[in-house]
């Protein structure tokens, strides 16, 4: 390693990290060793990553390098150690979707995803904690609760809440992520990292059941916008079971971040018109704002009509859940958590009329974004109603005063935005006052994802809370301007 520390390697982003690699200062082999030494410190208090692989990893590593002397052969990650969220197929490796029904199902080949990663050259070691199935709070009867690095009393959001707990300690320097109502996106904003939501069919997913839904997603998690930018170029890709997906793929996204002008127009909304939010995350997600207005731009509080968003996102949700899940169910169902079994047997008892209603509400909520992209360039709204909540709840109950009627009512912010096919980066935009990650969305334009990220690396950079992870688990970072 050239003299360089575990410490100072866990302390690089991904971009100096690769750098490093393609230079030859640092090897695939000894990168894995690297964070197995980190991991099984920083790791045992946060639970971010229970399925560990490091031997596989590192046997991957050494074929890497002997198949690829030359480092710059290896791909855009040039044999970067990346963690696979649990809901992911690895070969050779488990996936449980955190539910004692697959405990021991070990998967006979890559999915679409982690396989275009491992040939841009990931090696992937450890798979990161999820819900059972789905949700907004990582934590199951297999492993156990993840829990924040910033302050291990509390939630590290969901469902990528092991990714994103595994990036703020420093046990990953890239981690995937996928998001269906906002589990890529919450978790960046209570962990203080950057998730990305990309438009639908720029990341192949695994053999979809239903190839041609556009709520659920593949996309990258790292520490820092230039770092996320880095893993989507490493993701993108064709796939032929993801109807999505096609040929040519864009240019670069990380090449395209220093080519797009400062925007000149945004709209801001604190809860899009009709959710609660926190009187915390308003203000912290208000005073963030001051940065967009420091770079000269216009600021102006408005967001198209979401008022049939929220009954339209949970009746097309529970379709879907429902038309993936109900053999599983029939097969299973004392070994699913309730909250699941409610969600299967909404989408099967719900009428026609009503997803044919929700399917019309969709479109004409896309099309009024359509019409807002059409004079500002971003949206921009907080990206969880509330701080982190305390970890041994099950889910928030009430926000604001105001009483949830499910256990995903409470990531309405966030799914409110899936049914746009918007793309977002989500990222952190303050801290609270116990000195908590507090995170916004930026919703772009379909297709945009280019300008998005440059927009958001700006944001980012006045922020500065990048700079400051990763954290020591239970300690809390420098304070941030």
């Amino acid at each position: 390693m050239k003299g360089k520390t575990v410490h100072e390697l866990v302390r690089k982003t991904a971009y100096e990290v690769v750098d490093l690699l393609r230079r030859g200062d640092v090897s695939p082999v000894e990168l894995v060793k690297v964070l197995e030494e980190h991991v099984a410190t920083a790791d045992a208090d946060v639970n971010a990553l229970p399925i560990r692989f490091f031997e596989h990893a590192a046997a991957r590593a050494e074929a890497l390098a002997k198949r690829h002397p030359e480092p710059r052969e290896r791909g855009p990650l040039a044999g970067l150690p990346v963690a696979v969220k649990d809901y992911n197929d690895v070969a050779g490796q488990v996936t449980t979707f955190g539910s004692p029904i697959f405990a021991n199902a070990i998967a006979s080949q890559s999915d679409a995803m982690v396989k275009v990663l491992e040939g841009n050259g990931a090696i992937p070691y450890a798979k990161s904690n999820v819900p059972e199935f789905a949700g907004g709070h990582t934590y199951n009867t297999l492993f156990g609760p993840s829990r924040n690095p910033w302050d291990l009393t509390r939630s590290v959001g969901g469902s990528s809440g092991g990714a994103a707990a595994s990036l703020a300690a420093g046990s990953a320097w890239l981690a995937t992520g996928n998001d269906l109502g906002g589990s890529l996106r919450t978790p960046a904003g209570f962990n203080g990292v950057v998730g990305i939501r990309p438009t639908p069919g720029r990341v192949p997913r695994r053999r979809p059941a239903v190839p041609f839904d556009t709520l659920w997603v593949e996309g990258p998690m790292a520490r820092n916008v230039t770092d996320a930018a880095l893993m989507l170029d490493a993701m993108v890709g064709y796939d032929p079971h993801d109807a999505l997906t096609a040929h040519p793929q864009p240019s670069s996204f990380l090449a395209q971040l220093d080519r797009h002008e400062v925007p000149t127009r945004i709209a801001y909304s604190a809860d899009l018109g009709v959710l609660p939010v926190d009187p915390t995350v308003r203000n912290v997600a208000r005073d963030s704002l001051r940065h967009f207005v420091d770079l000269g731009i216009d600021v102006v509080d408005t967001c198209p009509d979401f008022s049939d968003a929220y009954e339209a996102f949970q009746a097309l949700r529970a379709h879907l859940i429902a038309t993936i899940h109900a053999s599983t169910l029939e097969q299973h169902r004392d070994l699913i958590k309730p909250d699941i079994v409610w969600n299967i047997e909404k989408g099967l008892g719900q009428s026609l009329s009503l997803v044919q209603w929700a399917e019309r509400a969709r479109g004409e909520l896309v099309h009024r974004m359509a019409d807002l992209f059409a004079d500002v360039d971003i949206l921009v709204v907080p990206s969880a109603p509330l701080p982190p909540f305390p970890v041994e709840w099950e889910s928030p109950r009430v926000v604001d005063g105001v009483e949830l009627d499910s256990y995903i009512d409470w990531i309405a912010i966030t799914f409110c935005i899936s049914l746009t096919g918007s793309p977002v980066v989500a990222l952190p935009c303050g801290l609270s006052s116990e000195g908590l990650p507090i995170g916004v969305q930026l919703v772009g334009r379909p297709g945009g994802e280019s300008a998005l990220l440059s927009h958001a690396r700006r944001f980012e950079a006045a922020v500065g809370i990048a700079s400051s992870l990763p954290v020591t688990p239970g300690r809390r970072a420098p304070s941030v301007r």
